[in-house]
């Protein structure tokens, strides 16, 4: 299958359940390489302040949202890097459109952050398990919300990258079964997800949907073979590198008049 620089395959519509799980036989991307990237780019970022990145990971359950953005914390600056999880809306957040929760948790010039799901849940888990009996229905609607909400965002000077996992149905199986298998996973599971994995096909309906309808020139989404983690990680990790080194590639400049001023303050105050 022939996919383009996003993932995606030629054709008017998409099927993320025929695409890849699983990356070609290629020369891996080193994450190691990437992460330390990461730690010098996000940087140079937070010293200019003339952009924020938003990455936004969306993903079945288990197909490694958690690792990849703790992975990515690691080689992150905390003063310039924050992550938002995002579950079913509760209290104030039911009572108000579906966008209002998220607001709040975007980046700041500068900044880096990473949302674990994200205002995307509205047209996802949200169909097949309503929040509310009030909840819109209206979701071609709410595609053009969110296209004009990240087409602002944009305009404002925020990078936005959109992330698929995408794992087999084997795959998730597997890892959803290590959760009861394994005492130190088994606080993450959660019944709701082997019903979700018995939802998959319907879920994954929606996704092709959605992900069409919101696959952007200002947002594009990034569809991700899955089955590999670490692959995966490297994958993501090399896409927000590249984004950093093209929105800072350089430190502010510098005023050497003013470096060299204080220079000679404190040295003569060291005499």
């Amino acid at each position: 299958m022939e996919l383009d620089r996003f993932g995606w395959p030629s054709g008017p519509t998409l099927n993320v359940q025929s695409l890849p799980t699983r990356f070609p036989d290629s020369p891996e991307p080193c994450l190691d390489t990437a992460l330390a990237g990461l730690q010098e780019y996000q940087r140079r970022l937070f010293a200019n302040r003339r952009n924020g990145v938003l990455l936004v990971v969306q993903g079945l359950d288990a197909s490694g949202k958690d690792s990849l953005i703790r992975t990515l914390a690691g080689a992150m600056d905390p003063a310039a890097f924050r992550v938002h999880g995002f579950s079913r809306p509760l209290g104030e957040e039911v009572d108000h459109d579906f966008l209002w929760r998220v607001w709040r948790h975007l980046p700041a010039r500068g900044e880096v952050v990473a949302f674990n799901r994200s205002h995307y849940e509205s047209v996802l888990a949200e169909r097949l398990w309503p929040v509310t009996e009030h909840s819109s229905d209206d979701w071609p609607l709410k595609y053009e919300a969110i296209n004009a909400f990240e087409q602002h965002l944009h305009r404002e000077g925020t990078r936005i990258i959109k992330i698929w996992l995408n794992p087999s149905r084997e795959e998730q199986r597997r890892r959803l079964l290590k959760r009861l298998d394994k005492p130190r996973k088994r606080w993450k599971f959660d019944p709701a997800d082997v019903e979700s994995w018995m939802a998959r096909e319907s879920y994954l309906t929606l996704v092709n949907e959605t992900l069409t309808a919101t696959h952007t020139l200002h947002a594009p989404w990034h569809l991700i073979p899955n089955d590999d983690k670490h692959r995966a990680r490297a994958a993501v990790a090399q896409l927000l590198l590249s984004t950093l080194q093209e929105l800072a590639p350089e430190y502010p400049r510098e005023d050497l008049q003013c470096i060299e001023h204080y220079r000679r303050e404190l040295m003569k105050t060291h005499d």
